[in-house]
């Protein structure tokens, strides 16, 4: 052939469990042996290879940045409507006289668990209150 070079044979000791990670890859792809290791070798040795991992490794980073981003925004967002809520509730809900009290506990009992029970459903199955609001808002933009 014109312009091929002749290669030369190594001997190369591989651990059985490599080896049976060559031969199942190479039959995988329906290649040679030879041709996967001289692949795998090639793009070890390659120059590049560093920068390739690198910018494999910076992309996910960026990805992870991204994502925390947006969990800082999503629990900031939490605390602020749970902050507004407790001011809400604390400025418009008066203080119940003695003998309500103790019925006030039972039921408010009562309600608490419909709202556990309630929350698991919606958290197990449901869309979360945060894509409503993104939608809403999305959807009174447009």
């Amino acid at each position: 052939m014109p312009g091929s070079r002749k290669k030369t044979q190594i001997s190369v000791y591989l651990d059985p469990d490599i080896m049976a990670m060559l031969a199942d890859y190479a039959a995988r792809r329906d290649q040679s042996l030879s041709m996967i290791a001289e692949a795998a070798i090639a793009s070890f040795l390659s120059p590049d290879d560093a920068e390739k991992r690198e910018a494999v490794v910076a992309k996910r980073l960026d990805q992870i940045d991204r994502r925390i981003t947006r969990l800082e925004r999503d629990v900031g967002i939490s605390v602020e409507t749970l902050a507004v809520f407790v001011r809400f509730w604390l400025n418009t809900t008066p203080a119940l006289p003695e003998p309500a009290v103790q019925a006030a506990r039972a039921k408010a009992a009562e309600r608490y668990e419909t709202f556990i029970t309630t929350l698991g459903r919606r958290l197990a199955k449901g869309p979360t209150f945060r894509q409503e609001v993104s939608e809403d808002v999305a959807g009174s933009d447009s």
